[in-house]
């Protein structure tokens, strides 16, 4: 399906876990939110470190405040004071709830208590030499024991972070950053919502593979800016998986006001999924490889090398600029999608326009001030050029 179409399907696509169409938020802390009233836990380095009840008895470190989490009923908030926290691979022992998410935010914008305004930034590099680009390690704790190299003793699944949501932080320093994988527990069901966030890795800047589809209960990503740092194999500035047999009728995965960037693939899908549904309203996607043909061209802006009938894109009013708009490998088959509003790409001249794209001839100067990740000045992060 390789056409301008406006469906119903669409639109609830669209539709699914936005505010907009929630009578009320999944998210502790908001004003309309009407779930479990967890507790509340505070991280901040200024703290006593003792219980993490308040700002002056907080926890030293986010793994503290995530093992204190009770149980599984939902509504927990764990607050964070901006500063830089060198903490890789983080895991929480219990899940949210179908009602009641659990929440990690960053205190951005001071509002919350913490007496300051900034990142929080969560380091997964080395405390004495740097970035740590070793496999399976990562902001996200994950690893599977299949894997032949890197940080592989164990099997662990992203699973535990089912219904959290992620709020004001900065993630990087390691192999992925706002990613999760569901290693050995893949084909389960698996929400997390993500919002107000940056995530920097050596292969995925954000993510995640292998959960199968809860039709009323997407994943977002929202208002987020997601770098890759390297171009080999399956990376992405996202990577996205399924583990469907069969393309689902409604999203794994929903980005919303997202700038994505990348040496090769702003949308990758894993060598290792299944069929995976996305939804793209209003993102940036950016990769730097315009080569020519003949000297390693970028293998696409969206990209399922492995067999592209594995992917299914709805795009609505995204902005793509790299060498092509979608890459197949060697296949000879087209990805499905669909493009509603306005779609632009800025593409290497030799290139092809595919249906549902209006092709743009001049340099966009304002999309490619987006390429850095956003500052945040006086509590307030600037998306936008100043």
């Amino acid at each position: 399906m390789r056409q301008k179409i406006v469906s119903p399907l669409f639109l609830l696509i669209l539709c699914s876990m936005t505010s907009v169409c929630m009578a009320s938020s999944l998210i502790p802390g908001d004003p309309d939110y009407a779930g479990r009233r967890g507790v509340i836990l505070y991280v901040s380095k200024a703290g006593d470190n003792s219980d993490g009840s308040s700002w002056a008895n907080a926890y030293h470190t986010i793994q503290a405040a995530l093992h204190a989490i009770p149980d599984d009923k939902g509504g927990h908030r764990i607050i964070v004071r901006p500063d830089h926290y060198m903490e890789p691979n983080l895991e929480t022992a219990f899940k949210g709830a179908a009602d009641s998410y659990n929440l990690l935010i960053g205190d951005l914008d001071g509002k919350l208590g913490s007496g300051t305004k900034g990142w929080v930034v969560i380091d997964a590099g080395d405390r004495n030499t740097g970035f740590k680009s070793w496999d399976w390690w990562s902001n996200m704790r994950a690893s599977t024991t299949n894997w032949a190299t890197g940080n592989n003793e164990t099997n662990f699944s992203c699973i535990v972070w089912d219904r959290w949501a992620f709020r004001n932080l900065y993630a990087t320093g390691g192999d992925a950053g706002l990613f999760w994988d569901l290693t050995h527990e893949s084909g389960s069901g698996f929400t997390v919502l993500v919002e107000d966030c940056v995530g920097i890795g050596r292969a995925f800047g954000g993510g995640l593979c292998y959960p199968i589809v809860r039709k009323d209960e997407p994943s977002v990503f929202r208002h987020c800016y997601f770098l890759a740092l390297d171009w080999t194999g399956d990376t992405g500035a996202v990577l996205i998986g399924g583990w469907e047999t069969e393309m689902p009728d409604y999203p794994h995965v929903i980005f919303e006001d997202c700038t994505l960037v990348h040496p090769d693939n702003a949308v990758q899908v894993s060598y290792a999924s299944k069929c995976v549904r996305a939804v793209f309203k209003d993102c940036r996607m950016i990769v730097l490889n315009f080569s020519q043909p003949q000297i390693s061209p970028s293998t696409g802006i969206i990209c399922s090398e492995k067999d592209p009938k594995l992917l299914h894109v709805d795009l609505e009013d995204c902005f793509l600029a790299g060498y092509q708009v979608f890459g197949t490998g060697e296949n000879d088959e087209k990805i499905s999608y669909t493009t509603r509003g306005k779609n632009q790409a800025y593409l290497q001249f030799q290139q092809p326009l595919p249906v549902g794209f209006e092709r743009l001839a001049e340099w966009p100067i304002d999309l490619f001030f987006t390429i850095a990740p956003p500052k945040v000045i006086d509590g307030v992060i600037q998306w936008k050029l100043q």
